[in-house]
């Protein structure tokens, strides 16, 4: 048995400001280390040209070295951070709200258990209705059993009237194509509604 009281564990005791002022970053030392690399790299390259015998003009050469260290460094700054480490997933407090879209998880899977059949379906009903369909169907009933403990197999009467004359003859009868995508926004929305 522990000896800390729950005064000791909801005690809080504030951190002390730093002392004196904080050094600001000089603006001028990025722009100086850029140009001391392109001054060892003209260095370099000039030697090297000279003893292979090629001559090349030092303004150009200044200037292409100077040109491929602003695209290096413009990179740098477009490139995306590097990714997490693999392993388990580590909790750092309260996220961005981002979402990773390179994750593997179950939101993704489900997404693309929606995604792949309807993509397929958009030039071939017969795929929407053998595929999706059956999948809407399953939503509606399960939406009705989870609020009003009906399906439509059960009681088609009460089913048709929570689901609307839209939305059962949509999930009655195959649709001769494939609807299009507002379409099956305002099937959702209506199943939703459920």
């Amino acid at each position: 048995m522990s000896s800390t009281s729950i005064d000791d564990l909801l005690a809080f005791e504030e951190e002390a400001a730093p002392v004196g002022p904080q050094a600001r970053a000089s603006r001028w030392r990025p722009v100086l280390r850029s140009l001391a690399w392109a001054a060892a790299l003209v260095a370099v390259l000039l030697v090297g040209l000279r003893a292979v015998g090629l001559q090349v003009s030092l303004p150009v050469l200044i200037a292409g070295v100077l040109a491929v260290l602003a695209v290096r460094r413009v990179t740098a700054l477009l490139a995306p951070p590097p990714p997490p480490p693999g392993g388990g997933r580590v909790g750092t407090g309260e996220e961005d709200g981002s979402y990773n879209w390179d994750a593997r998880d179950a939101l993704r899977s489900a997404i693309n258990r929606w995604e792949w059949p309807l993509d397929w379906s958009s030039t071939r009903p017969e795929r929407f209705s053998g595929t999706v369909l059956p999948r809407i169907g399953e939503l509606a009933d399960e939406r009705m059993r989870l609020k009003h403990g009906v399906t439509r197999e059960l009681d088609p009467a009460r089913a048709r009237v929570l689901l609307g004359d839209r939305l059962w003859t949509f999930l009655e009868t195959p649709p001769r194509r494939t609807p299009s995508p507002r379409e099956l926004a305002v099937i959702v929305a209506e199943l939703e509604s459920i």
